[in-house]
């Protein structure tokens, strides 16, 4: 016990003005490749979970938001296989673009009580509940 390194990654509902959520799917070659996830990534050094949020989805989507459209909403805490992953979950409704594959996965725009039949990695899963309640 204590033995798994804990990774921070911060994780976002984007909501479209149709009230959908954006996810996106992991390409080939990455772990669990294939699965749907929420947008978001690593929680780099020197970084708040909000600023990785707002750097994630611009390299990723070309999205630009700040701090004040991001709204804490729950968290989720995995053990995985060789490390624990604790991933705060962030909902924004306000940001600038338009949603695009920059790294080459496939993006989604889904209703939240669509969300369970995409399959996603386990540390996401307990987090559809709480959007299919705000959204």
């Amino acid at each position: 016990m204590g033995d798994k390194k804990v990774v921070l990654v911060s994780a976002c509902a984007l909501v479209d003005a149709d009230r959908r959520i954006l996810i996106a799917q992991r390409p080939e070659g990455k772990s669990m490749a294939g699965l749907w996830e929420f947008p978001g990534g690593k929680v780099e050094a020197g970084e708040t979970p909000e600023e990785a949020i707002i750097r994630e989805l611009q390299e990723e989507l070309g999205i630009i938001t700040q701090v004040a459209c991001l709204a804490p909403l729950t968290f989720a805490s995995h053990a995985y296989e060789t490390f624990h992953l604790l991933m705060p979950l962030f909902i924004c409704r306000r940001y600038q673009g338009v949603a695009q594959p920059l790294e080459g996965q496939t993006l989604k725009w889904v209703h939240p009580r669509k969300l369970r039949d995409y399959p996603m990695p386990p540390a996401d899963e307990p987090l559809i509940p709480y959007l299919i309640d705000l959204v």
